[in-house]
């Protein structure tokens, strides 16, 4: 396989924002590009990348605020799940709670789903549905790892207080679809640390009993 995954740490949350490309015919995919997720560009134009597609985890500006900018300066698609439509709208309204000032997104040009499959060169991600942060909060499957948006972190899992926010359902994502995926699959998380699916299961989610 010749995928590259790279990352940045972005914006006031400190949201991991992902650049992964296939380096044989530098064609690339950016997941959650938040505040002051710019600089990823001299990356992409320094590695001679085209980026093809900008895919969201959810609609929370921390995750979406730069979508704007990367559409405008790649052509790059937007994809996000269908159910979070209406919380990407709300993007201007968001930030506004944690004090900052993020711009609205652009309309999607994608609309995921469950069990939809994204390919661009050798890399292929499977949209796995996870509702409970976000109604529409989804997970990307790759060969061995996981980009997990707010659905999963390392040693702990997403808020559910905000609007569309759902405990129940985010326990239930967790645990009957990425709890199903084997030990050593690799989690890279919208905040914090790298895990992996087998640490967090022993971990037991800080204790919230499954």
């Amino acid at each position: 396989m010749s995928v590259r995954i790279e990352w940045a740490v972005v914006g006031p949350v400190y949201t991991n924002c992902y650049l992964i490309y296939d380096d044989s015919t530098g064609e690339a995919i950016l997941i959650d590009p938040g505040p002051d997720s710019e600089k990823i560009l001299d990356r992409i134009e320094k590695e001679g990348l085209k980026l093809n597609l900008i895919i969201n985890t959810h609609g929370h500006f921390d995750h979406v605020a730069c979508n704007g900018f990367f559409k405008r300066k790649t052509g790059a698609r937007i994809a996000i799940h269908e159910d979070d439509l209406e919380v990407l709208k709300s993007v201007p309204e968001q930030s506004l709670w944690f004090g900052v000032i993020a711009p609205p997104s652009p309309q999607p040009d994608v609309k995921l789903k469950e069990g939809d499959s994204v390919e661009i060169g050798e890399i292929k991600l499977e949209v796995i549905h996870t509702p409970g942060h976000t109604p529409g909060g989804i997970c990307l499957l790759g060969d061995g790892f996981l980009f997990s948006g707010d659905t999963l972190f390392r040693g702990s899992i997403g808020r559910t207080d905000l609007p569309g926010g759902s405990l129940d359902e985010l326990i239930r994502s967790i645990k009957t679809k990425l709890f199903t995926l084997p030990d050593d699959t690799l989690v890279y998380p919208g905040h914090g640390e790298m895990t992996s699916i087998g640490e967090e299961r022993e971990r037991g989610l800080m204790g919230w009993a499954f």
